[in-house]
């Protein structure tokens, strides 16, 4: 147990970074011991940190005894170690390891945290595929089972691919806004998001991660429209550019189509989607709102015909708009509102606001609402506000869209719903 009593001259070499550049080389080396394999003098262990993993072999020689060797195969799956070793190039690829053309042959090794001999669940198991491990009969973890014991699923090379996007996402949101120069009233936040809504779906929790963007606009809210879909692009690029290695761990447990995205962005009107879905054998209104179905068939309507998973529904009806939204100026049913959209999922829900407080005013007696609970708000219009606009978008339902999985459970680290609320 390290209590703070020292702190030794050692350098830790990443797992990620023992590539055939460092053979020969004597190295220090933290890890997980993910599994371990006696094999007469010799213990084979894999050592794994995050994604990344290791062969490391312990036998006996100069630097390992018989006891060494048995006290290293005994160490319990997932304790902590600190290894001395030397890094060989392999005769053949080490198959199941990242680290295929290496291996560490060990020369000391500490235990550093030891964990129980019992798991409440195999890692191996959690990274298996369910279609694989239905056909073979080997066995795969439910979501509840990894919910529920989400500190040790946290730590399969998928859920650490999944998290370490996820950050590449916020990095990229504001590198994009601190490029296009957000001050002032344009203001980008990353922000907790609480909603009280009893939403028992694959795609809704009651604390999420917003990114959100309100901006100024001078003549038209299509400004807004713009400069959010090309901060999503910027962010999809950047994706694409620099986190290959983890969507290709995240597609070996969960196959997808890699996200398709066109630029500049492809924005249809509202009307345009009704006449699609028509032509679909869908029946609806012109001012009716698309319901979850209706959502995914048009978007593989439109995947089908554009060959884009992101695309802009421009226009909506104002009677499925909320009262501070601006009606269209020329016809009065529609309104100056707008959805974003990826693999025929909702993730952004945006409009320009009314900025004039008697409109405002007329808009809410509409809608049946009491002037007197949202007097601060109209009050707020009243000494000159600009025209503006905006939307937020959930982390979690991005990253679960852009990587094609099936639940947003999967990319909340700790989700709350309304059935959950620990660990």
């Amino acid at each position: 147990m390290i209590q703070s009593q020292e702190k030794p001259d050692r350098v830790l070499v990443r797992i990620k970074d023992l590539t055939v550049e460092k053979a020969d080389e004597v190295v220090w080396v933290r890890g997980r011991i993910h599994t371990s394999r006696a094999k007469g003098k010799q213990c084979f262990l894999v050592l794994r940190q995050q994604q990344f993993n290791i062969q490391a072999l312990v036998a006996v020689g100069q630097h390992a005894s018989k006891q060494m060797v048995k006290f290293a195969a005994n160490i319990n799956k997932e304790s902590i170690v600190d290894v001395e070793g030397v890094v060989r190039k392999a005769h053949q690829k080490i198959g199941g390891c990242t680290q295929q053309d290496v291996e560490l042959h060990v020369q000391r090794i500490y235990v550093v945290s030891l964990a129980e001999p019992r798991l409440p669940l195999q890692l191996d198991d959690a990274v298996r595929p369910e279609v694989e491990g239905e056909e073979d009969g080997r066995a795969t973890v439910n979501q509840d089972t990894r919910l529920d014991n989400r500190v040790i699923d946290l730590r399969t090379s998928t859920s650490q691919a999944i998290f370490c996007l996820q950050s590449g996402i916020c990095q990229l949101f504001r590198e994009t806004l601190i490029r296009k120069g957000f001050v002032e009233i344009q203001t980008p936040k990353i922000i907790s998001v609480f909603r009280a809504e009893d939403s028992n779906t694959h795609r809704h929790l009651t604390e999420f991660v917003g990114l959100d963007i309100e901006m100024a606009f001078n003549y038209h809210y299509h400004e807004v429209v713009d400069e959010i879909a090309d901060t999503l692009v910027q962010i999809f690029k950047g994706l694409q550019e620099r986190f290959q290695t983890e969507i290709q761990t995240v597609n070996k447990q969960f196959p997808c189509e890699p996200f398709k995205f066109l630029e500049p962005t492809l924005r249809l009107e509202y009307r345009e989607a009704v006449a699609m879905l028509r032509e679909a054998g869908v029946e609806m209104g012109d001012e009716e709102d698309l319901s979850t179905p209706n959502e995914k068939l048009l978007g593989r309507l439109v995947k089908e015909k554009y060959d884009t998973d992101f695309y802009i529904l421009d226009k909506y009806p104002l009677a499925v708009r909320p009262f501070y939204t601006m009606p269209d100026p020329v016809n009065p049913k529609n309104s100056n509102s707008y959805d974003m959209f990826m693999r025929g999922e909702e993730i952004l829900s945006g409009a320009q606001r009314i900025h004039d407080p008697q409109l405002l005013t007329e808009r809410a007696q509409h809608h049946g609402i009491d002037l007197e609970k949202i007097k601060a708000y109209i009050d707020s219009f009243r000494f000159g506000a600009p025209p503006h606009a905006g939307g937020g978008i959930g982390l979690e339902r991005v990253t679960m869209l852009y990587l094609g999985l099936h639940n947003v459970r999967q990319t909340s680290m700790f989700p709350r719903d309304p059935k959950r609320l620990t660990p």
